[in-house]
Formats: structure tokens, sequence, C-alpha cells
């Protein structure tokens, strides 16, 4: 069973910067997948960033360049690194794990069978 819980999240003005953490009850080589979503009103959910059992991360396009997602020594803290902020980053923002790989890849919310409560990010113009 694993547990997670965001923080970090506010409110920002366009070009600043935020961190999200993710604290993990668990991290094990049990995890298949370890991610941070978002979701805007009125859009679907999507990816930001994942990471891969083997350590291999992936971004949305949207945000390359721009966000960094990491983790601590520990392992057992997923981080996203926010910076250059614009309005169309303003979501609230979710941290996933999977531990039961049902074969969709990283890429897909469907993947995932633990999920945190979320934490808003607004930037404003």
């Amino acid at each position: 069973q694993v547990q997670l819980v965001e923080s970090g999240g506010g409110s920002v003005q366009a070009g600043g910067s935020l961190r999200l953490s993710c604290a993990a009850s668990r991290y094990t080589y049990s995890i298949y997948c370890m991610g941070w979503f978002r979701q805007a009103p009125g859009k679907e959910r999507e990816a930001v960033a994942v990471i891969e059992s083997d350590g291999s991360i992936s971004y949305a396009d949207s945000v390359k360049g721009r966000f960094t997602i990491s983790q601590d020594n520990a392992k057992n803290t997923l981080y996203l690194q926010m910076n250059s902020l614009k309005p169309e980053d303003t979501a609230m923002y979710y941290c996933a794990a999977s531990t039961y790989p049902s074969g969709g890849g990283c890429l897909n919310e469907y993947e995932y069978n633990y999920w945190g409560q979320g934490t808003q990010v607004t930037v404003s113009s």
C-alpha cells in the first residue's frame, strides 16, 4: 500500500517558479511508475512528467525545458520543479504511482493505482 501526499502548490505570477513535493509512504522495487499529472478546469487530465522503474524520464512537450522531475536520495519523495510558469500551467497537480502494471505505459493515467489528493497551482498574468 502506498500513500501519496502532495505539497508546494500556490499562486504565482507568470514567469515565476514553484516546487512541488510528493511524499510517499513506501518506495521499493515494486514501484513501476511514478509521475505528475495535472488537470485544468474543463480539460482532460494529462501527464506532465513521469519516471519509469528503470529511471527513464518523460515530459509533456508543453513543459520540456521548464519543468524538472526528480527524487531525493532517500527515494521516498518525488519533486517537480516548475520554472518560467505560464497561465496555461494553472491546474490541479497530482502525484501518482503504479505498483501493478497493466501494459499501458507510464504516460497512461490508467496505469496508476495510487493517487494523491492534489495540490493547486495558479499562475496569474
